[in-house]
C-alpha cells in the first residue's frame, strides 16, 4: 500500500504559481544540459521511502489548504557541499489538482496515509477547479465544497 507526504508550498500563492515555477525550473535545467527532472530538496530523509515510491504522492498545502499533488518517483538521499545530509524528492512534473483540505501550518513534511488524502478533482469537477481561489477557499471553509 502506498504512502504519501504532505508539505507546505512556501512562496506559492496558487497552484498556477507552482506550475509556473516547475515549468521555469525544468526549462532552466534543459538549457543548462542537466537532467530534466523535477525534485524538491529537503533536509530530512523519509525512512519509509519504498512505500512512498510505490504510488505515493507529495501533497502541497497552498495558502492553508491542500490543493494539489505530484506523484513521488524516487527518494534520493545525498550529502551537500557542507557535509549535511539532504534528500531530493524526485517528482512527476504533472500537478494534479485535488479537493481542498484545510491544514494548519507545520514545519518540514509529514506522512499522509492514503485514507486521509484528499481526492483528485476529476473531469466532473471542472466548475470547481475554475472557481477563483478566494471563492473556493471561502466555500471550503464553510464546508460547502
Amino acid at each position: 500500500m502506498s504512502l504519501n507526504l504532505i508539505k507546505l508550498c512556501v512562496g506559492c500563492e496558487s497552484v498556477e504559481d507552482l506550475v509556473e515555477w516547475i515549468d521555469m525550473r525544468l526549462d532552466q535545467r534543459r538549457r543548462a544540459k542537466e537532467p530534466v527532472e523535477q525534485f524538491h530538496t529537503t533536509r530530512m530523509v523519509p525512512t519509509r521511502a519504498a512505500e512512498l515510491c510505490d504510488g505515493g504522492s507529495l501533497y502541497w498545502v497552498i495558502k492553508g489548504s491542500v490543493q494539489c499533488r505530484q506523484r513521488l518517483l524516487e527518494v534520493r538521499p545525498f550529502v551537500d557541499g557542507e557535509g549535511i545530509s539532504r534528500c531530493h524528492l524526485v517528482l512527476d512534473p504533472q500537478v494534479v489538482r485535488t479537493e481542498w483540505q484545510p491544514r494548519r501550518a507545520f514545519q518540514g513534511w509529514r506522512y499522509l496515509p492514503t485514507k486521509d488524502a484528499p481526492a483528485d478533482l476529476g473531469k466532473g469537477h471542472r466548475g470547481i477547479s475554475d472557481m477563483p481561489p478566494k471563492l473556493r477557499q471561502e466555500l471550503t471553509e464553510l464546508g460547502l465544497l
